[in-house]
């Protein structure tokens, strides 16, 4: 209801004022936007993830299912390739993570620096990303053939005996970290050069005329300052990592034995053995391991980016 109040005017004229009227309420046009994204989101990644989580309690085939409880999950972790899977994929994730990170800030630093070539040297860098892994896997596998491999041929010139990069339980899995690291440590720099590039100027200028050295003024400017990108790029290797499954299997299928398998290559194995429900089990664990480690691991970078 309006309400009307009667206020002084010149001339003895008097004014009616009404009050302010109750604000409408705010229209849902806006959020109607927000509906083809949420049909793809939901399409594309909810669905099929309740329906992994469903599926990982049954025993299933193209046309019929039973529900077995959590017998998928009591045989996963009963596979005995499972406790080396489950090792190497911490180890894989830990090491290309970390070579990721070291290479991808100092590759960063050296481009942004006034060298020659300075943007082609950065297309070369990022190539290897947009290379294809099951191309490079096969192609890496060629170059470290143990006999007629080009690595262990130019290593041999300088009196080098090359290892048996893929066929050593030893060297296996560490052979494909480096390929991993090789094809992805492009993504990395890019990420670095962005972070690196937006550190305002004056901050190197004042440490330059306070006498301090290129280190140090990389050590207490650039890495304090790159944080968020060191962050992105720490998430980022380590989903990777954990997830990788198409280089590893290109390169050695798991072997020699399970020496480099992983816990996608030990489900994709079951999945190819006809058991799908223990696959999809296996998808779950992985998702959970996932996300039990991305997720604090998230939060504790960020914290500290904030706190920063």
């Amino acid at each position: 209801m309006t309400t009307n109040t009667t206020v002084a005017a010149p001339a003895g004229r008097t004014l009616t004022a009404a009050a302010p009227k109750r604000r409408q309420r705010k229209s849902s046009y806006p959020y109607w936007f927000y509906l083809p994204a949420a049909l793809v989101y939901t399409t594309l990644f909810l669905v099929p993830t309740f329906a992994s989580f469903f599926f990982s309690f049954t025993r299933w085939n193209l046309t019929e299912f039973t529900w077995i409880g959590m017998d998928n999950f009591v045989q996963f972790f009963s596979e005995p390739a499972l406790l080396k899977g489950l090792t190497n994929t911490f180890i894989y994730g830990v090491v290309t993570s970390t070579l990721k990170v070291v290479l991808g800030m100092l590759l960063a630093v050296l481009l942004t620096a006034q060298i020659i070539a300075r943007g082609y040297l950065r297309s070369v860098i990022f190539f290897p990303v947009l290379l294809s892994s099951i191309g490079v896997g096969i192609v890496f596998t060629v170059l470290m053939d143990p006999s007629r491999g080009m690595i262990n041929e130019a290593l041999a010139v300088v009196g080098i005996e090359g290892p048996k990069w893929l066929t050593d339980p030893a060297w296996a899995l560490m052979s494909v970290a480096f390929v991993d690291v090789w094809k992805g440590v492009g993504l990395a720099t890019v990420i670095f050069i962005a972070g690196i590039v937006s550190i305002p100027q004056e901050y190197f200028e004042a440490a330059k005329v306070d006498g301090a050295s290129s280190f140090k003024s990389f050590w207490n400017i650039t890495v304090p300052l790159a944080r968020p990108a060191t962050a992105t790029v720490i998430i980022l290797s380590l989903i990777g990592g954990l997830r990788s499954f198409d280089l590893i299997w290109a390169m050695t299928k798991g072997g020699p034995g399970f020496t480099s398998d992983v816990i996608a290559s030990v489900i994709y194995k079951q999945y190819q053995a006809g058991f799908y429900g223990l696959s999809t089990a296996g998808n779950v664990v992985l998702f959970l391991i996932v996300t039990a480690v991305i997720v604090p691991l998230s939060m504790i970078l960020n914290r500290k980016e904030v706190e920063a």
